[in-house]
Formats: C-alpha cells, structure tokens, sequence
C-alpha cells in the first residue's frame, strides 16, 4: 500500500480533516496535500509515523492476551451482576425500547440503509412514513423490530438455537421485501467489498446443520465460541440477503441466553467489524474480532446501567 492510500485510509476512518491530519504528523498543509498528491514522499521517520497511526487506527496490531482475558473476565463480572439480563429486558420498557432502536439502527445502518436513528425511532415506535425515504427502508426497520420483539420473547437460559428459530427470524426480517424470506439461497453469492468466498448453495442446508449442532456445544470461553460462530456463519452465507442482520441476531440470542448482553456493534465502526470478521475468514485469526466483539458486549451492559 502506498503512503497516498495510507492517508486516505487514515482519513476516512478517522474523520480528520487535512488540516488535522497534518498537525497529528507534525507537519504543514502544504506537505501533507504534497505527499497525498505524490509530488513528494515522506522522511523515514514520518514514513514510521505514518504507519504507526495506519496500524493503530486499522487494528493491525496483536492484542495482548491479558487485556483480551481483563475483557471477558469484566464481561463475566457484569452478567454476574445483572441477574436475569432477559427479564430485565422483558419487564423494563426503556430497556426494551433502548435495545430494539439501538439494535435495529445500527444492524440496519451497517448493511446501508440511510436512515438516521431518530428516522427509525419515528418508524418503529410512532409507525411514521417519511416521505424522503425509500418503503424498503420503511419495511427493514419495522421487520427488525419485529424480529427482536420475537427473538426476546423465545429466548431464555440455555435456549437451544434451532434451523427453525433461524428460518423464521429470516421469515421475519424479509416479510414482503423478498418471495424467498425463510428459505435458503438456491443460487451463488458474493460478499460485496471482500475476497472471501461463500459456500456453493447446494451445501448450505448441511453446512447449516453441522453450524447449529456446533452452536449449541457447550463452551467454556463464550466470547470466543460466540465470534467463531458468527464468523463461520457469515461465511456460508445462507440466505439471498440479510446474512448480516440475522447473523447479528443469531449472535445476539447466543449471549442472551447465557445472561450477557447483546453485542451492539455501532454502525460507525462497521469498517473495523468488516475488516475483523474478514481476517477471522482469510486467516483465521479471530483475535481482533473477538476483542471487537467484547468491546461490543461491553456497549450492551451500558444499557443496563444507564
């Protein structure tokens, strides 16, 4: 990658404007827009810089064992705490609401959809239309809700996950946006913006089977269960459209139904989730997922305690 893509990559994730970027190097405008425009390169030092920030913004740094292990144990400590996570959920309507809107939001946002979260708010809670935006969009955020009022409303301790349960949050999820909601894929895909290929869809009904068998093994480190099976999951990729969603809603009720919190993945951190999930694919490294992930359950508990 050249130090140009390096600066744009540093800029859009990080949102700094030029001007920003260039006091964060320590250098002027005129040197930044020179080396962006590549009619000059960098010292070695600035060249170091410039990397150092590439990587810790990209994640492409290990995680250290003990930090990922200080997540799940504080994990841990927070399911310990709150006794009965989906009772609460089922009894506390600000808790309820505050989970369904932040949930189906970001889940939504993260697959493309334009609408803001107080757009979704006036959606799923006052059942607006508005006017500007797309009847598609109008059905995604209500089929979301929808789809967690059902997952919350099934799950309970130990709940075993089903191919069933899945088909019908797919049903759900896809109601009158597609003649195939429920179904399996009969035809190939591809995961948009990654190099990682899907199974051929004669496999899927069987690979989903062996996945759900394998989801509902008991586990000692959950974390690290819950990212495996997500990642594996999106990899088959067994529907037409909405692999992303329920596959964050599968991941959703295997916390749940070990009394954590449901991993709320914002949508503006959908480059780093994208990028994780992408590694754990490629190369099997789950590592940056993982510690993704708890930072997500981590946003999940904040609900709770609010």
């Amino acid at each position: 990658m050249t130090i140009k893509d390096k600066l744009k990559t540093i800029q859009i994730i990080s949102n700094l404007t030029q001007t920003q970027l260039a006091a964060k190097l320590d250098v002027s405008f005129p040197t930044l827009n020179s080396w962006i425009n590549e009619k000059s390169s960098p010292h070695a030092k600035k060249i170091n810089k410039i990397d150092d920030l590439y990587k810790s913004l990209t994640g492409q740094k290990t995680i250290p064992e003990d930090k990922l292990e200080s997540k799940k144990d504080l994990l841990k400590e927070k399911s310990k705490k709150h006794k009965d996570i989906i009772k609460k959920i089922l009894s506390r309507p600000d808790i309820y609401d505050h989970l369904v809107l932040s949930l189906t939001y970001n889940s939504n946002s993260i697959e493309g959809s334009t609408l803001t979260e107080s757009d979704t708010a006036a959606i799923i809670f006052d059942n607006q239309t508005l006017k500007n935006k797309d009847l598609i969009e109008h059905l995604e955020a209500k089929n979301h809700q929808t789809a967690m009022d059902f997952l919350f409303k099934n799950i309970k301790k130990n709940f075993k996950i089903t191919e069933d349960f899945i088909l019908e949050l797919h049903q759900i999820l896809m109601n009158s946006i597609r003649e195939d909601a429920g179904t399996y894929r009969s035809h190939g895909v591809r995961i948009l913006g990654a190099n990682v290929p899907t199974a051929n869809y004669l496999k899927v009904p069987k690979l989903m089977k062996e996945l759900i068998a394998e989801i509902n093994q008991v586990q000692k480190d959950l974390v690290q269960h819950v990212t495996q099976m997500h990642s594996k999951f999106e990899q088959i990729h067994p529907f037409s459209d909405g692999n992303g969603r329920i596959g964050r809603l599968i991941m959703a009720a295997m916390l749940l139904r070990k009394n954590y919190a449901p991993a709320i993945i914002k949508q503006e951190k959908k480059k780093f989730y994208y990028k994780y999930l992408q590694r754990s694919q490629q190369k099997g490294d789950f590592e940056q997922l993982q510690d993704f992930i708890c930072d997500s359950i981590i946003e999940g508990f904040r609900v709770f305690e609010n």
